[in-house]
């Protein structure tokens, strides 16, 4: 069993909540600690119960809540040594726990297997999280797909992923320079949702029974344009649509769970 809470998505901050039979972790803290406390411990999770936090990559959207919330709780932090590295500047007090990105390993019944993303952070992540009969996919921020990206999450029962921008909008959005727009873009920028609709459509198989949309862009992209993008994938496919969800929009307020 793997239960998964989207507590944050989106440019403000990002944070979701997974859990095991007997083990819950944080995948990122981007939200302040006041945050993440209330919300855990309103899904019946105080932070003495986490058994750590996984971090994606070091950018403050996802990183926000991480020293005030570890140096009041001394959580262990999972990361790799150059995110690590560019944390350890802000002198998050910590116990550090390193992995290798392309290296599995475990927490208790969990089983995490993260993998590089293209991004412009020091050296970004994607995971798959899996227990006995479940597996979750995590892309959050990356520029494109990469062969090594879909084979990792090719046949997971629920996926989070981004679909940040509606390149139309992005192209025509008057309050963002051509540089910014240049960086979303990039191949080490941001997913938009044709990007993401074809990763789908790469990896999905029968055992695919969710996707999470996250990192929406307020003012270049909306709920229903990326829903469609998604949903479009399955029309011709012959494999059934999964359940698609937009979490923080509605009909998905956060915080927003599904039970895999």
């Amino acid at each position: 069993m793997l239960q998964l809470t989207v507590l944050a998505s989106g440019s403000s901050g990002n944070s979701l909540l997974v859990r095991g039979e007997s083990t819950a972790v944080l995948v990122d803290a981007g939200i302040s600690a006041r945050q993440l406390e209330t919300q855990i411990l309103a899904l019946g999770i105080t932070p003495q119960n986490l058994a750590g936090i996984l971090l994606t990559h070091e950018h403050g959207d996802h990183t926000r809540g991480l020293k005030v919330f570890c140096s009041k709780h001394r959580i262990p932090v999972f990361t790799n040594p150059l995110t690590a590295d560019s944390l350890r500047k802000s002198a998050i007090d910590t116990e550090w726990r390193l992995f290798n990105s392309g290296s599995a390993f475990e927490i208790a019944e969990l089983r995490i297997q993260p993998f590089s993303v293209p991004h412009d952070a020091a050296d970004p992540v994607g995971f798959v999280i899996s227990s006995a009969n479940s597996s979750l996919g995590i892309l959050t921020d990356l520029g494109y797909a990469t062969r090594q990206i879909i084979h990792a999450v090719q046949g997971v029962n629920a996926l989070v992923i981004e679909t940040n921008h509606d390149e139309a909008l992005l192209q025509n959005d008057t309050k963002r320079p051509w540089s910014v727009k240049q960086r979303i873009l990039s191949r080490h920028g941001h997913l938009s949702n044709q990007a993401a609709a074809k990763l789908v459509a790469e990896i999905a198989t029968e055992n695919l029974r969710h996707i999470l949309l996250a990192h929406l862009s307020e003012d270049c992209n909306s709920p229903s344009l990326a829903s469609e993008a998604i949903q479009s994938q399955f029309s011709t496919s012959g494999i059934p649509t999964p359940e698609i969800h937009c979490p923080g929009h509605p009909p998905h307020p956060l915080p927003h769970s599904i039970q895999l």
